[in-house]
């Protein structure tokens, strides 16, 4: 079993301390998310997910606890994905419960709205509790069926969960690089405009001030109170 360290950690074991935590958060599971939809509402969930991406989701409502017992059972009216642009990418009625799966084109903000209602004359429509399981990426292939069809021993497996992960750790540190370098671009840029901006605007100060000095100068000539 593996006891706590006391006191300072050693020299060499604070730079593997950050790779290791950013290992443990890839590689642990993400839970699913659980909300309280009330009756006859809509809410909606965003998340960006990089292009080529596989998407996976098992969602589920039942009533929440302390509602009232409703005339009728309770009924997800609406599950619908979209993307920024608003293309439907999965749209589903009566969505209670049910699985849905979709491959993104390209990097966005993905959104997914869960809908609530109930026919006119049904009654009061309860409170519901919607779990969404979502998945992309790594966690969302199914390395079982990939064996299967493969014929891959399970250390096979594993070494291929282990080389998409890597896959996948090394495509968001090249993105985030891009992004940085777009940032940098940008900030180049923008102080670029600023500094010819001040530039322009001291030149324009300047010539105000020497019109203003040849102005005055004029007018008390003209009035005789100086030379």
């Amino acid at each position: 079993m593996l006891l706590p360290l006391s006191g300072r950690p050693r020299f060499g074991q604070a730079p593997l301390l950050a790779p290791l935590l950013l290992l443990l958060l890839v590689v642990s599971p993400a839970r699913p998310i659980s909300f309280q939809l009330p009756g006859k509402a809509r809410k909606c969930l965003r998340e960006e997910i990089h292009r080529d991406t596989l998407v996976t989701g098992d969602t589920q409502a039942v009533r929440a606890c302390g509602s009232e017992a409703p005339r009728s059972s309770p009924s997800l009216s609406l599950l619908q994905i979209t993307d920024s642009a608003g293309h439907i990418l999965y749209a589903k009625e009566d969505a209670t419960k049910g699985k849905f799966a979709f491959t993104t084109e390209d990097y966005d903000m993905f959104e997914a709205c869960f809908e609530s209602k109930l026919p006119v004359g049904t009654g009061r429509m309860p409170d519901q509790l919607v779990i969404l399981d979502m998945k992309h990426g790594v966690e969302a292939k199914n390395y079982e069926e990939i064996a299967k069809v493969e014929k891959l021993k399970p250390l096979e497996v594993e070494l291929r969960r282990l080389e998409d992960l890597s896959e996948s750790i090394v495509n968001d540190f090249a993105y985030m690089k891009k992004r940085e370098e777009e940032m940098r671009d940008t900030n180049e840029s923008t102080n670029t405009r600023v500094l010819y901006f001040s530039i322009f605007s001291m030149c324009c100060l300047i010539g105000l001030a020497t019109w203003q000095v040849f102005y005055l100068r004029r007018f008390f000539k003209a009035k005789k109170l100086i030379e």
